[in-house]
């Protein structure tokens, strides 16, 4: 009897395997991953993994045995090559595979440099899978050249493993600052000179022209007309849903597979969960590329398969660890038009707190885990707070929450 297929074996397809069986689910589960491991996390690999500090079973989201106990079939190293939506099967080259419920847990796909000016050269990086960083891992050695391109989160934090590491680090944004897109310029502020202290060599308003070098990059020349020697580049300049499966099949993509607020797509049969999905959100869409999400979003449907009919509703949250700092996310900053800092005192911590008018969106904390903790849950419960006891550092925030 046709079941359960997931095609990626991430985070979101690990969540809804193991949430179907959690949940009593008897029928067939089948998991199809396109890389040659389990599942596993993929916050560490930029980090800990990188820096040699955790050992690669560590990374698995569960341990292998898992999925022959639960009697999950779990095909590694698979590549899925179409989806037949009229006989409800999932092709594998030659294979067919019959569905009653298809979930698409594709994810993302990496921004990668054009061939045209040297994306294609060796030694030229990407940070998304286990194979990327294994791949790069041999070049993190004291006094080599990297260059970073985009100042995100994932290459603000792959130069500071590469700066801990005693690399000579050189990043560049072609954006006014770093993090503008995902942060007020005071959060930018602050990493900006974190990474200065550590001797990150942070260039801003300043873009890529071309990567220089005969088969592995030896250089690169900037939008300024300097040239540098570079030994290694990493790219991190974002990523995009993986929707190429959902495209061939003729489901309805909007910034990612369109999935209504159950997480159904076009096709009643098909579901999507995780980075690659989009989902009905305050009048228009949302798509959220985290790792809370492909968890709540992932259980949600695998409760939804089983006949709940429990709309998605995401609290959003996120984090970054770069050198001793850790900084935790609450909510989505959209629209925000007024930034209260507070500061403990502490050396190092800080929360930046976004209003919108009087309504609370989103903070951002530095090594400030009280400040993290209130302000989610102020915005998971859809209330607010008064800005100016917000930035007054006398007062307990706790008491934010008896209001």
């Amino acid at each position: 009897m046709p079941g359960v297929v997931v095609i990626g074996a991430g985070q979101a397809g690990a969540s809804v395997v193991a949430k179907l069986r959690a949940e009593g689910f008897e029928g067939k589960i089948t998991l199809i991953g396109e890389e040659p491991v389990p599942p596993y996390q993929r916050p560490p690999l930029s980090k800990k993994y990188l820096l040699g500090e955790m050992a690669l079973e560590r990374l698995f989201l569960r341990p292998e045995r898992f999925y022959p106990e639960a009697d999950i079939d779990l095909r590694l190293n698979t590549a899925v090559t179409g989806i037949d939506r009229a006989a409800k099967e999932v092709v594998m080259g030659d294979e067919r595979l019959g569905y009653e419920h298809l979930v698409l847990a594709t994810g993302s796909r990496p921004r990668r440099l054009p061939a045209a000016i040297g994306g294609d050269l060796g030694g030229v990086h990407v940070v998304r899978t286990l194979a990327d960083v294994d791949a790069m891992a041999p070049g993190f050695v004291a006094g080599a050249r990297v260059l970073i391109v985009g100042g995100g989160y994932i290459g603000l934090e792959a130069a500071a493993v590469a700066a801990s590491r005693g690399m000579q680090v050189v990043l560049v944004e072609m954006a006014d600052r770093i993090l503008q897109r995902v942060a007020a310029r005071e959060t930018s502020d602050y990493f900006r000179a974190l990474h200065t202290r550590h001797g990150v060599d942070i260039r801003e308003g300043i873009g890529l022209e071309r990567l220089l070098g005969a088969g592995q990059v030896s250089g690169a020349r900037l939008s300024d007309g300097s040239d540098l020697m570079v030994d290694m580049v990493i790219v991190g300049v974002g990523i995009a849903p993986d929707t190429a499966l959902a495209e061939a099949a003729g489901l309805a993509i909007d910034n990612g597979i369109a999935v209504d607020a159950m997480g159904r797509t076009s096709d009643p049969a098909i579901w999507a969960v995780g980075d690659c999905a989009s989902f009905p959100h305050e009048g228009g869409r949302l798509r959220l590329e985290s790792v809370p999400n492909a968890i709540d979003m992932g259980d949600c449907v695998a409760g939804n398969i089983m006949g709940k009919e429990v709309a998605y509703v995401p609290r959003p949250w996120f984090w970054s660890d770069q050198y001793d700092v850790k900084l935790q996310i609450a909510g989505l900053n959209t629209g925000y038009d007024r930034i209260v800092t507070r500061s403990t005192g502490d050396e190092g911590a800080v929360s930046f707190w976004y209003f919108k008018g009087a309504q609370l969106l989103a903070v951002d904390a530095m090594n400030d885990p009280r400040a993290y903790m209130v302000g989610k849950r102020l915005i998971d419960a859809g209330k607010t707070a008064d800005p100016d006891l917000v930035g007054d550092a006398g007062v307990d925030l706790k008491g934010l929450l008896k209001s």
